[in-house]
């Protein structure tokens, strides 16, 4: 990672001071438009700026999206993203920003920057206690990569939470400037319970990035002012498989998986920097298979 330079201070220092979610609400109607003409010249210019790789489409015509979110957001082809078995897999396709154990309640967002459990999870102590000296991922979605995101590992929704915040880019420069940059920005989270204890996978928004969506509750929204909350009960409580589609951003931005103490071991070939598609293992269950009793 890249020490970030003068021109990353100004793009950030701007980024303090612009209309983060009017930016925002633009870049939703705009990659919305249905008119032919403007929705094929935003795919072909963006395909073209950040080579996406169409033919892993599963309809690789511009002309077969209504909408630039649409092609966006695309599926893929069958079999294009084997799912590994018996491992916790990546749950997009991206790169890593960080990987590893959570010190306390402290998780690491670039060299000199941590930020807390509690704060990620919008305050949450009881669900923050729960990943204490856990283990957690972060990975970067580009523009250029699929935007689905997929459950990394069997597990029932437990709940879910709409955290209103800012929209700061989530570069890797942005990473170093912006202190508690992932425990600050809008975000969803989504607690599971799997047979290695509770996991939360979280959504986090950025610039362009004002939209989140689930396949259980649709396009995810809330009070402006405060975290809004879903508890899921009874027939309520979805199971999904290693693997399944759980939600995609309308934009390129983050992921962020958390698991308890002792639940899993990384694959050590993994580090920041590393490049990750969307199945493939990230980590095996430890030789107990499951966390330590609290």
């Amino acid at each position: 990672m890249s020490k970030p330079g003068l021109r990353d201070h100004l793009t950030t220092n701007l980024l303090r001071i612009l209309p983060q979610h009017l930016l925002a609400a633009g870049m939703y109607h705009l990659t919305r438009s249905r008119t032919p003409w403007l929705k094929n010249l935003l795919i072909d210019r963006i395909s073209k700026r950040y080579g996406i790789d169409v033919n892993e489409a599963a309809d690789p015509q511009a002309d077969a999206y209504p909408s630039f979110n649409a092609f966006f957001t695309r599926a893929l082809r069958d079999g294009v993203r084997p799912i590994a078995d018996g491992a916790v897999v990546s749950p997009a396709d991206g790169r890593i920003s960080q990987i590893g154990s959570i010190d306390g309640d402290r998780l690491l967002q670039a060299k000199g920057h941590s930020f807390s459990l509690e704060a990620l999870l919008a305050g949450d102590r009881a669900a923050a206690t729960a990943f204490h000296d856990g283990v957690f991922t972060t990975i970067y979605l580009s523009p250029k990569d699929y935007h689905r995101v997929h459950l990394p590992l069997a597990g029932t929704l437990r709940s879910m939470v709409f955290v209103p915040g800012e929209l700061f880019s989530v570069s890797d420069a942005t990473t170093q400037l912006v202190p508690g940059l992932f425990a600050r920005n809008e975000r969803v989270i989504c607690h599971f319970d799997t047979d290695l204890g509770p996991m939360a996978v979280i959504l986090v928004g950025a610039i362009f990035v004002g939209s989140m969506e689930t396949v259980w509750h649709g396009e995810v929204r809330g009070r402006r002012g405060e975290p809004t909350r879903w508890v899921y009960q009874g027939d309520q409580r979805q199971s999904f498989a290693t693997g399944d589609e759980i939600g995609r951003f309308n934009m390129g931005s983050t992921v962020i998986v958390l698991l308890p103490r002792g639940a899993v071991a990384w694959d050590s070939a993994l580090g920041p920097g590393s490049a990750v598609r969307m199945g493939q293992a990230l980590a095996a269950a430890t030789a107990a298979g499951e966390p330590p009793a609290a």
